[in-house]
């Protein structure tokens, strides 16, 4: 196969993904998502070349931008899917990134969330927080690995954001906020590659945000079976064939906290020895 891999060259992950497409027998060659251009008339051409000649193209993450730069990006590589295989498809990645119509999938599909109000005006953000016992975790809409992510437990930590709201012109902010879940001592995440699955559990070492990039102790973990079907029918509500899921438990059972269309996995690959990269080839070489 002749693959392209959508990240930056340095990047660890598609270092790692390089190798292993270069090691079973297949071209392998990254573009940057700079590179990316389109002519149309008279009649259409994406460049570089090579992505126009490839069999699949792997989506190793996308650098930030404008507004205008990311739906371009997103609109060039649906132009790309229409002739290859795109992992993951542009769909899923649009899902998977905006956390609100992620968790609406998830919550079409059954799957358990946990409870999420959003708002944008200052009466429906206060309302919202209310509504969550007063102790919510706010998330933005866009980002991963922890980022931007706070707890507000008080009326003081809320009004950064009831000042956001206040002071938008026009007004409004969007505000999205989940149910603080106690006890958090650990979760999960699970990485999705086609029907298979590997686990690790992440160890809280102090901070209430359970990530690796936090400071969070991966470990290897056998997940239950259950744990491992949310997993992948996670993956499959927003379309993803690759996707990490984080999940947490409750006393009720665990609930899907979020699914990453883009999904890092240093830190499983550290804590269960394996080589993640090449079982994604793997699934690159089955049919669709």
């Amino acid at each position: 196969m002749r693959v392209g891999v959508l990240g930056a060259a340095a990047g660890w992950h598609v270092r790692r993904l390089v190798a292993a497409l270069t090691a079973a027998g297949h071209e392998a060659k990254v573009v940057g998502w700079h590179e990316l251009a389109a002519e149309i008339g008279p009649e259409e051409r994406l460049l570089p070349r090579f992505v126009t000649e490839t069999d699949a193209l792997v989506v190793r993450g996308m650098p930030a931008g404008t507004l205008e730069d990311v739906i371009f990006r997103m609109d060039i590589l649906g132009r790309l899917a229409r002739g290859r295989r795109v992992v993951n498809a542009p769909r899923a990645l649009e899902a998977a990134i905006d956390k609100y119509l992620a968790l609406t999938l998830l919550h079409d599909a059954g799957i358990p969330v946990p409870r999420t109000r959003v708002a944008q005006d200052a009466a429906g953000i206060v309302a919202a927080w209310e509504a969550l016992g007063g102790d919510a975790v706010v998330k933005p809409l866009f980002g991963s690995r922890g980022r931007g992510i706070g707890r507000i437990s008080s009326r003081a930590d809320l009004e950064p954001w009831l000042d956001a709201a206040r002071s938008a012109a026009p007004p409004g902010a969007v505000c999205y906020l989940q149910e603080f879940l106690p006890d958090g001592i650990w979760d999960a995440r699970i990485l999705v590659i086609g029907s298979r699955t590997f686990a690790m559990r992440r160890i809280a070492t102090g901070d209430w945000r359970i990530n690796v990039s936090s400071g969070a102790r991966p470990e290897a973990w056998n997940a239950p079976a259950n744990w491992a079907d949310l997993a992948v029918r996670s993956a499959r509500a927003v379309g993803a064939e690759i996707a990490g899921v984080d999940l947490f438990p409750t006393p009720s059972g665990p609930v899907v906290l979020e699914v990453n269309a883009v999904p890092g996995w240093r830190g499983l690959e550290s804590a269960l020895g394996i080589d993640i990269a090449a079982a994604v080839v793997r699934q690159l070489e089955r049919p669709e």
